[in-house]
Protein backbone atom coordinates (compact mmCIF):
# COMPACT_ATOMS: atom_id res chain seq x y z
CA UNK A 1 0.00 0.00 0.00
CA UNK A 2 1.41 3.69 -0.56
CA UNK A 3 0.05 7.12 -0.22
CA UNK A 4 -2.38 8.85 -2.79
CA UNK A 5 -2.21 11.97 -3.61
CA UNK A 6 -5.28 14.09 -1.92
CA UNK A 7 -7.81 15.87 -3.75
CA UNK A 8 -8.03 18.44 -2.17
CA UNK A 9 -4.29 19.28 -1.74
CA UNK A 10 -4.33 22.86 -3.19
CA UNK A 11 -8.21 23.72 -2.66
CA UNK A 12 -8.51 27.26 -1.18
CA UNK A 13 -7.40 27.47 2.15
CA UNK A 14 -9.99 27.76 4.38
CA UNK A 15 -10.78 29.03 8.24
CA UNK A 16 -9.82 26.18 10.66
CA UNK A 17 -13.49 27.04 12.39
CA UNK A 18 -16.15 29.78 12.47
CA UNK A 19 -14.92 30.19 16.31
CA UNK A 20 -11.25 31.11 15.56
CA UNK A 21 -13.23 33.85 13.54
CA UNK A 22 -10.97 33.86 10.43
CA UNK A 23 -7.26 34.04 12.30
CA UNK A 24 -6.07 31.31 9.87
CA UNK A 25 -6.58 32.69 7.11
CA UNK A 26 -4.41 35.75 5.77
CA UNK A 27 -1.28 35.49 8.25
CA UNK A 28 -0.62 31.57 8.29
CA UNK A 29 -2.20 31.20 4.64
CA UNK A 30 1.23 32.98 3.42
CA UNK A 31 3.34 31.46 6.37
CA UNK A 32 6.58 29.64 4.23
CA UNK A 33 8.58 28.68 7.19
CA UNK A 34 7.97 26.68 10.34
CA UNK A 35 9.12 29.76 12.47
CA UNK A 36 6.11 31.74 10.59
CA UNK A 37 3.75 29.02 11.14
CA UNK A 38 4.65 28.54 15.01
CA UNK A 39 4.74 32.03 15.53
CA UNK A 40 1.29 32.71 13.41
CA UNK A 41 -0.09 29.66 15.66
CA UNK A 42 0.87 30.93 18.87
CA UNK A 43 -1.24 34.39 18.21
CA UNK A 44 -4.33 32.18 16.63
CA UNK A 45 -4.02 30.42 20.03
CA UNK A 46 -3.32 33.37 21.91
CA UNK A 47 -6.75 35.57 20.56
CA UNK A 48 -8.71 31.98 20.71
CA UNK A 49 -8.07 30.79 24.27
CA UNK A 50 -9.60 34.04 25.62
CA UNK A 51 -13.11 34.02 23.57
CA UNK A 52 -13.99 30.29 23.05
CA UNK A 53 -15.16 27.50 25.29
CA UNK A 54 -14.59 24.11 23.41
CA UNK A 55 -17.39 21.49 23.70
CA UNK A 56 -16.13 17.95 24.37
CA UNK A 57 -16.70 15.66 21.66
CA UNK A 58 -15.28 12.53 20.50
CA UNK A 59 -13.95 13.69 17.27
CA UNK A 60 -14.13 16.70 14.56
CA UNK A 61 -15.30 16.95 11.45
CA UNK A 62 -14.62 20.33 9.12
CA UNK A 63 -17.53 22.02 10.45
CA UNK A 64 -17.69 20.71 13.39
CA UNK A 65 -17.08 22.24 16.71
CA UNK A 66 -13.40 22.17 18.60
CA UNK A 67 -12.56 19.18 20.04
CA UNK A 68 -11.05 19.32 23.65
CA UNK A 69 -8.48 16.46 25.43
CA UNK A 70 -7.27 16.12 22.24
CA UNK A 71 -3.76 15.56 21.18
CA UNK A 72 -1.08 16.13 23.99
CA UNK A 73 -3.97 17.69 25.50
CA UNK A 74 -5.20 20.33 23.56
CA UNK A 75 -8.14 21.35 21.99
CA UNK A 76 -7.87 21.42 18.38
CA UNK A 77 -9.45 22.98 15.06
CA UNK A 78 -9.86 20.88 11.78
CA UNK A 79 -9.49 22.43 8.52
CA UNK A 80 -9.42 19.81 5.08
CA UNK A 81 -7.09 22.95 3.61
CA UNK A 82 -3.75 22.53 3.29
CA UNK A 83 -2.64 25.82 1.12
CA UNK A 84 -1.02 27.30 4.58
CA UNK A 85 1.69 24.54 4.65
CA UNK A 86 3.77 25.16 1.72
CA UNK A 87 6.29 22.97 2.73
CA UNK A 88 4.46 19.79 3.80
CA UNK A 89 2.50 20.48 0.23
CA UNK A 90 5.60 20.56 -1.72
CA UNK A 91 7.33 17.48 -0.17
CA UNK A 92 3.15 15.56 -0.46
CA UNK A 93 4.35 16.56 -4.37
CA UNK A 94 7.61 15.07 -4.58
CA UNK A 95 6.23 12.02 -3.23
CA UNK A 96 3.67 11.95 -5.89
CA UNK A 97 6.30 12.03 -8.29
CA UNK A 98 8.56 9.55 -6.68
CA UNK A 99 6.23 7.10 -5.84
CA UNK A 100 6.87 4.88 -8.94
CA UNK A 101 10.20 4.35 -8.29
CA UNK A 102 9.86 4.00 -4.43
CA UNK A 103 6.83 0.84 -4.90
CA UNK A 104 9.31 -0.51 -7.65
CA UNK A 105 12.37 -0.87 -5.06
CA UNK A 106 10.04 -2.29 -1.64
CA UNK A 107 8.92 -4.70 -3.80
CA UNK A 108 12.18 -5.62 -5.96
CA UNK A 109 15.84 -4.34 -4.95
CA UNK A 110 17.10 -4.64 -8.33
CA UNK A 111 15.15 -1.72 -8.93
CA UNK A 112 16.89 0.45 -6.18
CA UNK A 113 18.78 2.69 -8.00
CA UNK A 114 20.63 4.90 -5.18
CA UNK A 115 21.83 4.45 -1.74
CA UNK A 116 18.61 6.31 -0.38
CA UNK A 117 16.31 4.11 -2.47
CA UNK A 118 18.32 0.69 -1.20
CA UNK A 119 17.78 2.25 2.45
CA UNK A 120 14.20 2.21 1.30
CA UNK A 121 13.89 -0.96 0.43
CA UNK A 122 15.61 -2.25 3.64
CA UNK A 123 13.53 -0.61 6.00
CA UNK A 124 9.99 -1.95 4.22
CA UNK A 125 11.80 -5.44 3.73
CA UNK A 126 12.70 -5.86 7.22
CA UNK A 127 9.23 -4.36 8.79
CA UNK A 128 6.98 -5.69 6.05
CA UNK A 129 6.76 -9.62 7.87
CA UNK A 130 6.19 -7.90 11.34
CA UNK A 131 2.44 -6.96 13.13
CA UNK A 132 1.86 -3.20 13.66
CA UNK A 133 3.43 -2.88 16.24
CA UNK A 134 6.77 -4.39 15.63
CA UNK A 135 6.69 -2.21 11.63
CA UNK A 136 6.41 1.07 14.30
CA UNK A 137 8.95 -0.05 16.13
CA UNK A 138 11.63 -0.62 13.55
CA UNK A 139 10.51 2.75 11.18
CA UNK A 140 11.28 4.62 14.16
CA UNK A 141 14.95 2.83 14.96
CA UNK A 142 15.59 3.06 11.12
CA UNK A 143 15.52 6.45 10.79
CA UNK A 144 16.63 7.34 13.93
CA UNK A 145 20.29 6.40 13.10
CA UNK A 146 20.56 9.34 10.73
CA UNK A 147 22.64 11.91 12.41
CA UNK A 148 21.06 15.52 12.95
CA UNK A 149 21.71 18.33 10.76
CA UNK A 150 20.37 21.36 10.39
CA UNK A 151 18.74 23.63 7.65
CA UNK A 152 21.16 25.96 7.23
CA UNK A 153 24.31 23.29 7.06
CA UNK A 154 22.35 21.45 4.62
CA UNK A 155 20.49 23.66 2.48
CA UNK A 156 21.78 27.51 2.95
CA UNK A 157 18.53 28.53 4.55
CA UNK A 158 16.44 28.53 7.62
CA UNK A 159 13.62 26.04 7.40
CA UNK A 160 13.38 23.36 4.53
CA UNK A 161 11.26 20.39 4.91
CA UNK A 162 12.92 17.09 2.93
CA UNK A 163 10.82 14.35 1.32
CA UNK A 164 12.33 10.71 2.40
CA UNK A 165 14.66 11.00 -0.85
CA UNK A 166 16.30 13.90 0.36
CA UNK A 167 16.50 12.84 4.08
CA UNK A 168 17.99 9.49 3.36
CA UNK A 169 21.08 10.97 1.60
CA UNK A 170 21.86 13.80 3.41
CA UNK A 171 19.92 13.31 7.06
CA UNK A 172 18.36 16.15 8.30
CA UNK A 173 16.07 18.11 11.45
CA UNK A 174 13.33 16.73 13.35
CA UNK A 175 10.54 17.39 11.14
CA UNK A 176 12.71 15.26 8.04
CA UNK A 177 12.81 12.28 10.55
CA UNK A 178 9.01 12.33 11.04
CA UNK A 179 7.93 12.63 7.20
CA UNK A 180 10.43 9.85 6.84
CA UNK A 181 8.64 7.43 9.16
CA UNK A 182 4.98 8.99 7.98
CA UNK A 183 5.42 7.92 4.20
CA UNK A 184 7.48 4.89 5.55
CA UNK A 185 4.41 3.51 7.69
CA UNK A 186 2.24 4.60 4.77
CA UNK A 187 3.96 2.03 2.29
CA UNK A 188 3.74 -0.47 5.22
CA UNK A 189 0.20 -0.21 5.03
CA UNK A 190 -0.93 2.50 7.69
CA UNK A 191 -3.39 4.60 6.86
CA UNK A 192 -2.98 8.79 6.36
CA UNK A 193 -5.73 9.25 8.70
CA UNK A 194 -4.09 6.96 11.50
CA UNK A 195 -1.20 9.38 11.26
CA UNK A 196 -0.03 13.12 11.89
CA UNK A 197 3.15 14.64 11.68
CA UNK A 198 3.01 17.36 14.57
CA UNK A 199 5.10 20.54 14.68
CA UNK A 200 5.26 21.79 18.77
CA UNK A 201 6.78 23.69 21.56
CA UNK A 202 9.20 21.91 23.66
CA UNK A 203 8.49 23.64 27.28
CA UNK A 204 11.75 22.23 29.00
CA UNK A 205 14.23 23.31 26.08
CA UNK A 206 11.96 26.24 25.03
CA UNK A 207 12.03 25.37 21.32
CA UNK A 208 10.40 23.96 18.32
CA UNK A 209 10.55 20.68 17.82
CA UNK A 210 8.59 17.67 15.62
CA UNK A 211 7.18 14.28 15.94
CA UNK A 212 5.35 12.04 14.34
CA UNK A 213 1.99 10.35 16.09
CA UNK A 214 -0.07 7.60 15.29
CA UNK A 215 -3.43 6.66 16.39
CA UNK A 216 -3.40 3.03 17.82
CA UNK A 217 -6.44 1.09 19.07
CA UNK A 218 -7.83 4.17 21.10
CA UNK A 219 -4.14 5.32 22.20
CA UNK A 220 -1.90 7.95 20.39
CA UNK A 221 1.84 6.93 20.22
CA UNK A 222 4.60 9.27 19.50
CA UNK A 223 7.26 8.27 17.86
CA UNK A 224 10.36 10.81 18.56
CA UNK A 225 13.98 11.32 16.75
CA UNK A 226 15.37 12.21 20.56
CA UNK A 227 14.41 8.47 21.55
CA UNK A 228 13.65 4.56 20.08
CA UNK A 229 11.26 4.49 23.37
CA UNK A 230 7.66 4.67 21.92
CA UNK A 231 5.11 6.43 24.39
CA UNK A 232 1.51 8.04 25.04
CA UNK A 233 1.14 11.60 24.54
CA UNK A 234 0.11 12.00 27.90
CA UNK A 235 3.55 11.07 29.06
CA UNK A 236 4.82 13.92 27.60
CA UNK A 237 3.50 17.11 29.78
CA UNK A 238 6.04 19.23 28.54
CA UNK A 239 5.30 19.19 24.41
CA UNK A 240 2.34 21.86 23.89
CA UNK A 241 1.31 21.07 20.03
CA UNK A 242 1.31 24.22 17.66
CA UNK A 243 0.33 22.75 14.37
CA UNK A 244 -0.53 18.89 12.93
CA UNK A 245 -1.06 17.19 9.66
CA UNK A 246 -1.59 14.43 7.47
CA UNK A 247 -2.41 14.45 3.44
CA UNK A 248 -5.75 15.59 3.60
CA UNK A 249 -6.16 17.35 6.94
CA UNK A 250 -4.44 20.35 8.85
CA UNK A 251 -5.32 21.13 12.37
CA UNK A 252 -4.57 23.89 14.89
CA UNK A 253 -3.76 23.53 18.59
CA UNK A 254 -4.52 25.03 21.89
CA UNK A 255 -3.47 24.73 25.01
CA UNK A 256 -2.09 21.50 26.37
CA UNK A 257 -1.41 19.11 29.01
CA UNK A 258 1.10 21.54 30.47
CA UNK A 259 -1.00 24.79 30.71
CA UNK A 260 1.79 27.12 31.76
CA UNK A 261 2.03 30.39 29.59
CA UNK A 262 3.93 29.38 26.51
CA UNK A 263 7.66 29.95 26.07
CA UNK A 264 9.32 32.35 23.25
CA UNK A 265 9.73 30.76 19.97
CA UNK A 266 13.67 30.26 19.83
CA UNK A 267 13.94 27.99 16.58
CA UNK A 268 15.08 24.59 16.27
CA UNK A 269 18.58 23.48 17.59
CA UNK A 270 20.41 20.21 17.14
CA UNK A 271 18.57 17.29 18.29
CA UNK A 272 21.66 15.06 19.89
CA UNK A 273 23.86 18.61 20.86
CA UNK A 274 21.25 19.44 23.23
CA UNK A 275 19.98 16.27 24.81
CA UNK A 276 22.92 14.03 25.75
CA UNK A 277 22.11 10.70 25.75
CA UNK A 278 21.13 9.99 22.41
CA UNK A 279 18.57 6.87 23.92
CA UNK A 280 19.61 4.47 21.41
CA UNK A 281 22.48 1.65 21.03
CA UNK A 282 23.41 1.48 17.30
CA UNK A 283 22.77 -2.02 15.58
CA UNK A 284 24.44 -3.93 12.89
CA UNK A 285 22.58 -6.23 10.82
CA UNK A 286 20.28 -5.56 7.50
CA UNK A 287 18.56 -2.49 8.73
CA UNK A 288 21.45 -0.68 8.76
CA UNK A 289 21.20 2.84 6.75
CA UNK A 290 23.52 2.71 3.34
CA UNK A 291 26.16 5.44 3.71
Amino acid sequence: MFWQRPSLLFAAFLPLSIALGGVLGGGTAQAQTLSDVLRASQDQAARAKGSQTAKRTPGGTPSSPPVADALFGSTEFESKSLEGLPQWTRVLAEMEQERASFQACARDASQCTSPSLRNWNRVITAAAPLDRAGKIRMVNEFFNRWPYKEDRELYGRNEYWAAPREFMARSGDCEDYSIAKYFALRELGFGEEEMRVVILMDKIRGIGHAVLAIYEEGEILILDSLSNMILPHDRYKHYRPQYSMNETTRWAHVGGFDRAPSLPYRGLVARRDTVGDRGWTRQQGSTDPER
